[in-house]
């Protein structure tokens, strides 16, 4: 039904736009490039973004910008702009891109390339920017960064004398007992069908020590050993119990509330969780922690949030005039104390007030200086379908691990085009 609406409202979105690119499908050149432009981003989970926006319109009242709120699920974010962008519809202006859509939307010209030197990329942190880069361009701003923590009951640990789980083996000893002992879940990620499942899997093919893809995304290089040894953990933990059914239906938001409302004693999810949760039933209860993996601290999907400009816009120079201020520093300290989102200026995670605030801030550093990026390439989109369905078969008991993981190798193989 959800799919359903998404495609809907896409279809009535692109039903009515006005003024589309010229018919050998370049940018529309507009009139000036001066004016009102939209902002088209994933729903605004956390009510941060709102009053960050009202700062602009308030200094622009001839160039106020529109928030459109696209669906909360990745997927179905990018699918509501493919189809307005394949229609060459002006309807968007700036585009909030997840980091790994930067090849597609590049390779396919529905986004402008920007000139590095008007962007501070050498204050970022290291390996942000190169999220933002295609075939040595620059196609948009890094927003915000990601890494995925280990969040856990701190008071539960405590109580019981332990220190938060650095390896599978202690994730899984300490889910089993305390789980049993406190009557509510062990652990829980992002285990639905979608990009989120996609990121899970690779993390713990990532904190076992092997890759999916080689680098430059051109080689399927995954390790059936490694691979196996990574999904036997998450099937485990469904088949011993430590993992909760209903995990297997959860995306970001899902795994969010079960953990703030006392449903769980370990989540994996993005830094964004950690304000609500202060201000929840388990506020003072909980902490974060880099992900546990085979032998020691794991390592994350390098997570993110790119503003590009759409090919299509007609007020591209507001838009990048936009996105120049909205990736400045001054309002990238208001991404994080006012929406606990990661900021990309490297320096604000060093800064001690922000720090006696926002105490995990030195373990989301390090998590996101360890993360690995996603694999840059324009097939991306049919390499997270193939892995998040795979994984979800094996995940549901419906298929061995080892048939997965040699099944999953040979579809990425047919994915992955020699020299793409």
């Amino acid at each position: 039904m959800v799919r359903r609406a998404v495609a809907l409202l896409a279809a009535l979105v692109v039903a009515g736009c006005g003024g589309l690119a010229d018919p050998a499908g370049g940018p529309s050149k507009g009139t000036g490039g001066i004016g009102p432009i939209t902002f088209a981003t994933g729903r605004d989970t956390t009510a941060y973004l709102r009053p960050l926006l009202d700062r602009w319109n308030q200094a622009h009242p001839a160039e106020q910008v529109t928030l459109l709120e696209l669906p909360e699920a990745a997927d179905e974010q990018r699918a509501q702009m493919v189809a307005n962008l394949q229609a060459h519809c002006d309807c968007y202006d700036v585009l909030g891109l997840d980091v790994v859509w930067t090849a597609e939307f590049a390779d396919a010209g529905w986004i402008v390339p920007l000139d590095r030197s008007m962007f501070p990329l050498d204050k970022l942190l290291r390996g942000v920017a190169d999220t933002a880069i295609y075939r040595d361009r620059l196609w948009a701003a890094p927003y915000l960064s990601n890494a995925g923590l280990l969040y856990y009951r701190s008071d539960i640990l405590k109580k019981e004398h332990l220190k938060p789980p650095k390896t599978w083996a202690e994730l899984r000893d300490q889910a089993t007992r305390l789980s049993a002992k406190y009557h509510i879940g062990g652990y829980a990620g992002q285990f639905l069908p979608y990009e989120g499942l996609t990121v899970n899997f690779a993390e713990a093919v990532q904190s076992a020590g092997g890759e999916i893809l080689s680098p430059d995304a051109r080689r399927v290089t995954m390790d059936l050993s490694t691979a196996k040894t990574a999904l036997d953990f998450l099937v485990g933990g469904v088949k011993e119990g430590w993992i909760p059914q209903e995990a297997l239906s959860y995306k970001e938001e899902e795994s969010r509330l079960a953990f703030q409302e006392g449903r769980l004693l370990f989540a994996r999810n993005w830094p964004h969780a950690y304000g609500p949760a202060t201000h929840s039933k388990i506020a003072g209860k909980f902490e974060v922690t880099r992900l546990p993996g085979l032998t020691g601290p794991g390592s994350s999907s390098l997570g993110g949030l790119n503003l590009a400009i759409s090919a299509y816009s007609k007020r591209q120079k507001s838009a990048l005039d936009f996105i120049r201020y909205f990736t400045g520093r001054d309002n990238e300290r208001l991404v994080l104390t006012q929406g606990s989102f990661p900021p990309v200026w490297a320096d604000l995670y060093d800064d001690p007030a922000l720090i006696r605030r926002f105490p995990y801030l030195p373990v989301l550093k390090e998590s996101i200086l360890s993360a690995r990026p996603r694999p840059v390439t324009a097939n991306y989109n049919q390499v997270s379908l193939v892995v998040s369905s795979a994984v979800s078969g094996a995940l549901n008991l419906s298929k061995p691990v080892d048939e997965t993981v040699a099944d999953l190798k040979q579809q990425l193989g047919e994915v992955i085009q020699p020299g793409g």
